[in-house]
């Protein structure tokens, strides 16, 4: 019972993380789904065993459960209906080639949908901000470049260590950007990421956004990050280059 003690000590919502219920016989492969996942802001607990899991499920409360396929301990679709359609709590089932059987039963018994196994993170990843998309944001990393730090769980934006106060749409705007700094990206992709599309609405808005953010980073006295206009293209973010490390004589 030492693993149900540690999951469940302290306050696993204080940092604003996903929480995440994994139960998996394998240790190998729960396990390595819960280190991949830490770099996304989500806490996840591994139980090999089904009523452990069920146990740390009322103390976790957890946002959801990932739950192998043709678990040992307990029938998987059991598990599955006790999470899911008593505890509430949205499951995700994880299938092997051979799992087509359980797969279809899981998802009677309420699971929200399933995912291959083993795990890969840019899989599961989508299906946890479809399942809690309130808490979408913070299933992402923070991301920093040549001085400029933006954090999706916070929605905090520093530049050289100095707030910058963002509007939402062009924090989702920056976020985007850094995401794929140094690329160039078309006006569509970044209508697609913020709004959600393209109109001849959102198409002007854009450009109104971008000149707003670009004013809100020209820090004066700093180098600064740029959003180029790449003609006939769309845009690039140039991040400051870093600063230079003094030299001793």
């Amino acid at each position: 019972m030492n693993n149900l003690v540690e999951a469940t000590r302290g306050d696993h919502r204080s940092d604003g993380r996903f929480v995440l219920l994994v139960v998996d016989d394998d240790e190998t492969v729960g396990a390595a789904l819960v280190a991949q996942l830490a770099d996304h802001r989500v806490r996840g607990h591994h139980f090999p065993h089904a009523a452990e899991a069920l146990l740390a499920a009322g103390a976790l409360q957890p946002d959801a459960a990932v739950v192998a396929a043709g678990l040992v301990t307990m029938s998987s679709t059991e598990l599955v209906r006790l999470l899911a359609r008593r505890a509430g709590i949205p499951t995700v089932v994880g299938v092997g080639d051979d799992d087509g059987g359980v797969a279809v039963a899981a998802l009677k018994a309420g699971a929200t949908a399933c995912v291959r196994r083993p795990y890969r993170p840019e899989e599961v990843l989508p299906i946890l901000r479809a399942i809690r998309p309130e808490t979408a944001g913070a299933l992402d990393p923070p991301i920093e470049l040549g001085g400029l730090r933006v954090d999706p769980a916070t929605f905090e934006v520093r530049l050289h260590g100095q707030a910058v106060a963002l509007p939402m749409k062009e924090f989702r705007l920056l976020y985007f950007f850094m995401s794929h700094a140094e690329r160039t990206v078309t006006r569509e992709q970044l209508l697609a990421a913020v709004w959600g599309g393209v109109s001849d609405e959102t198409s002007n808005t854009l450009t109104v956004h971008i000149k707003r953010l670009r004013r809100r980073l020209a820090l004066d006295g700093e180098q600064t990050p740029m959003i180029v206009t790449v003609r006939g293209l769309g845009y690039r973010f140039v991040p400051a280059p870093a600063a230079a490390s003094p030299t001793t004589s």
